[in-house]
């Protein structure tokens, strides 16, 4: 599957075009996709693929850095650094039966996720949410599991930012923020690319990145981790890393694809 065929299969159909449309037309428009997914507990996978638990699913390589191995619901989390581990918890949350919605990242690289396990009938796309993408985010927080907010360097009023945290506590939602600053966010998750595998042999191509992940939390002391983001016979999995790794300083645009 192409990044073109990926981007066009979005709950079955493509995703919503919000150009042009008033801010409250974009509104109805989103709130009647939403009443068309399923809701929570009714899944279109089969039971037996769908867990219900308190917290959404992270990579496995990383549960460790995370009370009950996972991200909270009902809590926001801020995520920064290598798009990798923002597209490792999308593919996790939808191979597990959940929903997720992506506000504002026109760029992402969904064939990456697919080949971590996504499942595009789950994810909707909003790329382009106008000026306003809180507002977009806080709709979606009614019908999905998982809401990610690029907010594209903005910060957020704190006065505001309490009322979404309060709306996704409500609605059992998990809202992952990026891209900007959002005060009181329970958890924050960064991702640093530490050394790579690959690059410059033989096809040129890169087969893996090191990854270093922090996590911080509130209710938590710091941790951090190093994990292995590895690209072979068209999957994509999170790994312990290697000790004999090359390190160096590389474009974030050569790892975008992972």
């Amino acid at each position: 599957m192409s990044v073109i065929d990926a981007a066009e299969v979005i709950d079955g159909a493509s995703s919503p075009d919000l150009s042009g449309l008033s801010r409250q037309e974009r509104l109805e428009q989103l709130r009647r996709r939403i009443a068309a997914v399923p809701s929570r507990g009714e899944s279109v996978a089969p039971a037996s693929e769908v867990s219900v638990v308190e917290v959404l699913p992270v990579p496995s390589a990383l549960q460790g850095l995370l009370p009950g191995g996972g991200l909270a619901r009902g809590s926001v989390v801020s995520c920064s650094g290598a798009t990798s581990l923002l597209l490792g918890v999308i593919a996790s949350v939808t191979a597990s039966g959940g929903h997720v919605a992506v506000i504002g990242h026109p760029r992402l690289g969904l064939l990456a996720a697919v080949e971590m396990g996504a499942r595009l009938e789950r994810l909707a796309l909003v790329p382009d949410p106008g000026s306003d993408p809180v507002e977009i985010a806080a709709v979606l927080l009614d019908g999905m599991d998982l809401v990610v907010l690029g907010l594209g360097g903005a910060s957020v009023a704190p006065s505001r930012a309490r009322a979404v945290v309060a709306r996704a506590r409500s609605k059992g939602a998990t809202l992952m923020v990026t891209d900007g600053h959002w005060d009181g966010a329970e958890v924050r998750l960064e991702a640093r690319v530490q050394d790579y595998d690959g690059l410059g042999e033989g096809r040129g191509r890169l087969r893996s990145i090191g990854l270093d992940v922090r996590a911080r939390g509130r209710s938590f002391q710091p941790r951090s981790t190093r994990v292995d983001v590895s690209a072979a016979d068209g999957r994509v999995e999170w790994t312990g890393v290697r000790p004999d790794r090359q390190s160096a300083s590389i474009c974030p645009a050569e790892v975008s694809g992972l």
